[in-house]
């Protein structure tokens, strides 16, 4: 990996998107999905925004450069624009560990994966550049912001993903695949009449949503296939964890 050129990278990428983002009024995150449109594309008037993305062409990234920039570039602008907890990325030492996790429980030349909660789509794509395997990715998310961000991303590293918009905990129509992964969205499900369906759900109060989600993830799971959750470290002692212990 050069870190010369991801430094480059970055702040041609950093440049664009601040010029976007003052020319269109916007915030970072959306100035950022039109910035990878442009760089796609090319159908922009602002002509600093042209030059240096025709650098950044020229400096002929690989993925795992890609990924790394965007990494950069969005920690950049958590210290401007703060996402809530939820949103944001999850760590590359986390998400290359659980390469490692997959790698050796699964053999096997080509594997499917579900990401229940894919958020701006860094897991998938650490996912789809780190491991030694042909992926047939797909993400699931509820936020139309994050699932662009997701997507662009996706496309200008040239990684063949999927993303579906949609609530997680709701059913969906999804084929079972190899291995279901999250980082889970800590928190309180708002709609109790859904919520009832689960084993896991709380006649006291509204449920935990990360319960939820472990209980569908599993749903989409191959017999022979595994769930992976990064999970609050209260899980088995929190006030509802009685609930999900009966459904294990």
């Amino acid at each position: 990996m050069d870190f010369e050129k991801i430094e480059q990278a970055y702040t041609y990428l950093l440049e664009n998107v601040q010029v976007i983002q003052s020319d269109l009024a916007t915030n970072f995150y959306d100035a950022l999905v039109e910035q990878n449109s442009i760089y796609l594309d090319g159908e922009t008037n602002l002509e600093q925004v042209k030059e240096n993305n025709q650098a950044l062409k020229r400096l002929a990234l690989r993925k795992e450069e890609w990924l790394k920039t965007y990494q950069f570039l969005l920690m950049k602008a958590g210290q401007t624009e703060p996402l809530q907890a939820n949103h944001q990325f999850t760590p590359d030492a986390i998400a290359l560990l659980l390469v490692i996790v997959v790698e050796e429980l699964l053999h096997k030349e080509e594997i499917s994966i579900l990401e229940i909660g894919s958020g701006m789509g860094i897991l998938g794509a650490t996912f789809l550049t780190s491991l030694a395997k042909k992926v047939d990715y797909l993400g699931i998310e509820v936020d139309d912001l994050l699932i662009d961000l997701a997507a662009s991303m996706a496309d200008v590293i040239g990684l063949q993903a999927g993303f579906v918009q949609g609530d997680a905990v709701r059913p969906q129509m999804l084929k079972e695949s190899d291995v279901v992964i999250s980082d889970l969205p800590v928190g309180y499900y708002p709609d109790d009449a859904i919520a009832s369906r689960y084993q896991v759900a709380s006649s006291q109060e509204h449920t935990y949503a990360h319960h939820l989600l472990m209980e569908q993830g599993l749903k989409y799971l191959k017999s022979d296939g595994y769930a992976i959750f990064l999970a609050p470290s209260d899980l088995l002692t929190s006030p509802q964890s009685d609930l999900l212990k009966g459904w294990l």
